[in-house]
């Protein structure tokens, strides 16, 4: 492959002392090649040495995608080079690439709002429905005291909207509304109108269906457009696809949008270390231009905005989630058309590789509750 040769090209490494290297570096995570225990890797593909060493996270995940390489404990694998700090040994032209662009280009302007949507959300709604819970919660469960997955969701929905003490009637935004189902449970349970907005179609599709016979609005629309008022308002698992370089702008749309007295809950996964973009892998083939916010970035973006009232982490609950998630995709394969092997193995990927984060710690969730400043 090209990729190969310009690499030893370049390094001046001869395909024995790729290999080694390589190998070298898996040992000091505790992984073998063609080891015996589950998360030690099985090489198919020679070139794979050089294309990690090459392309880094990149290189890792298409790899695993054309099958070059297998392992039983995938997330296993991954949070043991995680732990280890591996990414950090493999440093690539492509992460200086992405931080460049990031830094010169808003990669979250208004007219790429809609590509997230498109490329991911957009999947298909029912493949949707076999991998999540019933309620269709795209985001982290709370598990205290929860059996299963239905369970957990709709725990982490009443401690969510709890926060933010609704009451009847009240007028509730929900920034990033997926399919519907957090707005469904507020009107539900707490008897409060609502609008949800997503980039979706085929959410907003779904969550119109699911929201009929609810005082519910579901909109596609940029939440840059948001300009009416509501009693309060929450997101979900939407300020990943933000942008560092649109936070005080969005934190200043959904201030303008809240009445007096009214109170913002931001449910985000957030990260240890600030950037500004993330992981090449995942750009390309999961969430293109998404972002993990920092807390200083959060912080900076709500100053003479809002204050913080409440800060809880509970990203220790977010592993089991995406594990549940894994689960129910491969218990539901078989029924699911117009989906590849390559499809299964990226998405299995990205799945395992999220819980490895999350157990590795690199990554957290916060639930932010926000009070205007007056």
């Amino acid at each position: 492959m090209k990729r190969t040769a310009s690499f030893e090209q370049a390094t001046g490494f001869r395909p024995g002392r790729v290999r080694a290297r390589v190998e070298s570096l898996l040992a000091s995570c505790g992984i073998d090649v063609d080891g015996p225990d589950g998360w030690d890797i099985q090489v198919h593909h020679e070139e794979f040495f050089s294309r990690v060493l090459a392309d880094g996270s990149l290189g890792l995940g298409e790899s695993y995608m054309e099958g070059w390489w297998d392992v039983r404990d995938l997330d296993g694998f991954i949070f043991r080079l995680l732990a280890n700090h591996a990414e950090e040994r493999v440093a690539t032209w492509r992460n200086a690439c992405a931080w460049l662009i990031a830094t010169f280009t808003n990669l979250q302007r208004r007219s790429r709002a809609f590509e997230v949507g498109t490329r991911h959300y957009d999947l298909g709604n029912e493949f949707y429905e076999a991998m999540l819970d019933s309620r269709m919660i795209y985001s982290c469960a709370y598990w205290k005291d929860a059996d299963t997955l239905d369970q957990a969701q709709e725990a982490k929905l009443a401690l969510t909207l709890g926060k933010l003490a609704l009451r009847p009637a009240q007028r509730v935004l929900d920034v990033g509304c997926g399919w519907g189902g957090a707005l469904k449970y507020a009107a539900e349970k707490y008897g409060i109108t609502g609008v949800g907005v997503t980039v979706s179609q085929q959410q907003a599709a779904y969550a119109r269906r699911n929201c009929a016979d609810l005082p519910v609005a579901i909109r596609l629309q940029d939440y840059r457009d948001m300009r009416e008022k509501f009693d309060h308002a929450f997101s979900i698992g939407m300020f990943e696809h933000v942008g560092v370089r649109n936070y005080r702008r969005y934190m200043r749309v959904i201030r303008r949008c809240l009445h007096p007295g009214a109170r913002f809950l931001l449910h985000t996964i957030g990260g240890f270390k600030s950037t500004n973009h993330t992981d090449p892998w995942i750009h390309r083939y999961i969430f293109p231009n998404s972002m993990i916010p920092s807390r200083e970035q959060i912080e900076h973006a709500i100053e003479g905005i809002f204050r913080v009232a409440g800060w809880q982490a509970i990203g220790e609950h977010y592993e089991r989630t995406l594990l549940a998630w894994r689960a129910n995709m491969e218990r539901s394969w078989s029924r699911l058309g117009g989906y590849d092997q390559r499809f299964r193995r990226m998405w299995s990927y990205y799945l395992s590789a999220s819980a490895a984060a999350f157990r590795a710690k690199k990554l957290d969730v916060w639930q932010v509750l926000l009070e205007p400043v007056a």
